[in-house]
């Protein structure tokens, strides 16, 4: 298993993540103790999640995931064995189609705010630190959950300043209650302004990470993203590499297996576009011509980017989990990789 570092914060981890956010949803809490037993034991040492999971998120169900991973973590021990990333919540307007995680009074990135969400999340996993904290979506209006375009800002708009949001996060870090700090579902314009911000305060902690979406259907980091994390050392953690699970095509052609997320959550409909299972064909034939699943084509194609430090994959079953975590293995030749690009020359994007 190949091993990258988290930007500037000298925190080395697999290149595959182990994603959580069913847990407490589509899986019991002994089937995610079992994908964890599995992961950790073939070479991945990084779990994400966040206090919203898990997905769709409902007051019922808010924080049941951090809770599952630390009645694991008090089971196993061995807290220092693995990398442990969160998550704190935005605010739950400003376009999060619906998210509604039943949280703090005011859910925003102020100082008493980071600091509350902190400390729970290190209550609910069982643990003194995290080795990751991140902004789970921006405060501020901005394009991310699939949205696309501002051609006008509010007349009024208030959110903190990144400053007061870094000071907060590097004093957890003096704490010693995180390690380091990411982003999450961020523009190119949020990035650069948090860089900016800590060059302006150098004595504060330096974002490490941004966690967005990145697939074969949703290329959309390499516009503007992928740049700044080349030039800047912020490296992507790329999450729905499989498009929900369009990507392992079981949902070609119509089919909708029984138990499978789109078929228990009509909500989820960012990747079932008609030109997004118009690309599934194509790199289904790809995959085939290779002599590869669809689902390692997928994956080893993220794995791929120089800019990625490590995808987040999830799975519902050990069988999945083992076929992500072995696409680690998977190398794409030059021929299967200008193949990709051709299609996504003729399709770009298909569900951003």
């Amino acid at each position: 298993m190949q091993h990258n570092t988290l930007g500037a914060s000298g925190i080395q981890v697999s290149k595959i993540c182990l994603g959580t956010m069913t847990w407490g949803e589509q899986n019991t809490a002994d089937e995610a103790h079992a994908q964890l037993d599995y992961a950790l034991s073939h070479g991945v040492n990084f779990i994400d999640t966040a206090e919203m999971y898990p997905v769709p998120p409902c007051k019922e169900t808010y924080t049941r995931t951090e809770q599952i991973i630390g009645a694991w973590i008090a089971a196993r021990g061995k807290r220092d064995d693995f990398v442990l990333a969160s998550k704190i919540a935005g605010p739950t307007g400003n376009n999060a189609n619906g998210l509604e995680p039943y949280i703090r009074n005011g859910n925003d990135f102020s100082r008493a705010q980071i600091f509350e969400a902190c400390e729970a999340s290190l209550k609910r996993l069982n643990t003194d630190y995290l080795d990751l904290y991140q902004l789970h979506w921006p405060e501020r209006q901005a394009n991310y959950f699939g949205k696309l375009g501002i051609d006008k800002l509010p007349e009024s708009e208030a959110f903190t300043p990144f400053e007061e949001i870094i000071d907060a996060l590097s004093e957890l870090v003096k704490q010693g209650k995180i390690r380091a700090y990411g982003l999450s579902n961020e523009t190119p314009w949020g990035a650069m302004r948090y860089l900016a911000a800590h060059e302006r305060q150098p004595e504060t902690a330096r974002a490490a990470t941004i966690q967005n979406p990145y697939s074969l259907l949703n290329r959309s980091y390499e516009v503007g993203l992928s740049e700044v994390s080349l030039r800047e050392n912020l490296p992507l953690l790329a999450y729905s590499p499989l498009a929900f699970g369009v990507l392992t095509g079981k949902y070609r052609h119509g089919a909708m297996p029984a138990g499978s997320r789109l078929a228990l959550f009509e909500r989820f409909k960012r990747y079932s576009k008609p030109q997004g299972f118009a690309a599934v064909e194509r790199y289904a034939q790809i995959a085939d011509e290779a002599g590869l699943s669809l689902t390692a084509l997928s994956l080893a194609f993220v794995n791929d980017r120089p800019f990625v430090a490590s995808n987040i994959i999830g799975a519902t079953t050990l069988e999945q989990l083992a076929e992500n975590i072995a696409s680690a293995a998977v190398t794409l030749s030059p021929d299967v990789l200008d193949a990709i690009d051709a299609v996504h020359a003729e399709i770009s994007n298909p569900c951003p």
